[in-house]
C-alpha cells in the first residue's frame, strides 16, 4: 500500500526556517518523481517543487532561492528545506507523486504557519 506521512511543519517567524519530511512507503523514490504542494487558506493547490527519479529538482519561481528539495534513497524520505519564510508561504504542505502540477496520491499534510 502507498503511503506517504508529511512532518516538520509548525509556527515560525517570517524570516526563519523549517524543513519538512515526507517518509514513503509501498514504493522507491530512487524510480518515482516526488514533489512538494501546497494550499493556503481559502485557496488552491500550488505546486511548490519537484525532484525526478534520476535527481533533477524544479522550483516554482516563488520560492527560488529560499527552498530546497531533496532525498534520502536509503530511508525512502522526502525533504523540503525553507529557508527566509514569508507570510505567504503559509499553507498545508502535501508531498506527492509525480514531479509537476497538483495532483497525484498525497499524504495527510503538514501545516506551515509564517506569523510575527
Amino acid at each position: 500500500e502507498v503511503q506517504l506521512v508529511e512532518s516538520g511543519g509548525g509556527l515560525v517567524q517570517p524570516g526563519g526556517s523549517l524543513r519538512l519530511s515526507c517518509a514513503a512507503s509501498g514504493f522507491k523514490l530512487s524510480v518515482n518523481d516526488m514533489k512538494w504542494v501546497r494550499q493556503a487558506p481559502g485557496k488552491g493547490l500550488e505546486w511548490v517543487s519537484g525532484i525526478s527519479w534520476f535527481g533533477s529538482t524544479d522550483l516554482a519561481e516563488s520560492v527560488k532561492g529560499r527552498f530546497t528539495i531533496s532525498r534520502d534513497t536509503a530511508k525512502n524520505e522526502l525533504y523540503l528545506q525553507m529557508n527566509s519564510l514569508e507570510i505567504e508561504d503559509t499553507g498545508v504542505y502535501y508531498c506527492a507523486i509525480g514531479r509537476v502540477g497538483t495532483g497525484g496520491t498525497r499524504g495527510q499534510g503538514t501545516q506551515v504557519t509564517v506569523s510575527s
